[in-house]
């Protein structure tokens, strides 16, 4: 073997150590990284439905207990039908019959929900901050509040349990709901009924 040719192969012997050095280099450092891409990536928080007495209706499509929610969607019971919408960590959400929400929440335990007819009762759990709210009006959950229930009544929120909300629960849908019914038709009957006995008071039969 010529002077030449042992040069020339010594020089390529010299630059295939070094290629490889810097193969083994990158492959050290890019470890870590290549580890890191390859963690598991975290699921969207998806919502499970439950209902009583019948299907509820998610987007205008009929469901019943255990489908899916996906943020933003819209649920709505009808008569003698209610439902929880079961975020998990986030908390749940409960609507009484003849209601109507959209629901938006996030991975970080943020819920929304807007009442468009009738209540919704929204039990927070973990981070994140929970509110019931519509065009007008807006009630959020804090460190002392976890729980919050309301009813539209006139485009703003009415606190569960008044009188005032249980007529709003199907006002707000275009319709009273049977116990809106009962009361107004009660008060009816009631006034009629007083305003004979005040005229029969004020003048007695012979």
């Amino acid at each position: 073997m010529s002077l030449r040719q042992r040069k020339a192969f010594k020089a390529l012997a010299v630059f295939l150590a070094f290629s490889f050095a810097q193969v083994y280099v990158q492959t050290s450092f890019a470890g870590p990284g290549t580890a890191a891409a390859s963690a598991p990536v975290p699921q969207a928080l998806v919502a499970k439905l439950s209902t009583r007495g019948g299907a509820a209706t998610v987007n205008g499509a009929s469901a019943s207990s255990g489908a899916s929610i996906l943020t933003g969607a819209t649920i709505e019971t009808p008569d003698q039908v209610s439902a929880t919408i079961d975020l998990g960590s986030a908390g749940t959400v409960e609507l009484p019959p003849n209601s109507r929400i959209q629901i938006d929440f996030a991975d970080d335990g943020t819920v929304r929900v807007k009442i468009l007819a009738g209540c919704a009762t929204l039990k927070k759990k973990g981070g994140g901050t929970g509110e019931i709210y519509t065009d007008t009006a807006s009630e959020k959950t804090n460190n002392n509040r976890k729980n919050l229930g309301f009813c539209y009544l006139n485009g703003g929120l009415n606190p569960l349990g008044s009188t005032a909300a249980a007529g709003a629960g199907g006002a707000a849908g275009g319709g009273l709901s049977t116990a809106a019914k009962i009361a107004i038709f009660g008060g009816i009957a009631g006034g009629t009924i007083g305003i004979i006995l005040g005229t029969r008071g004020g003048n007695p039969s012979p």
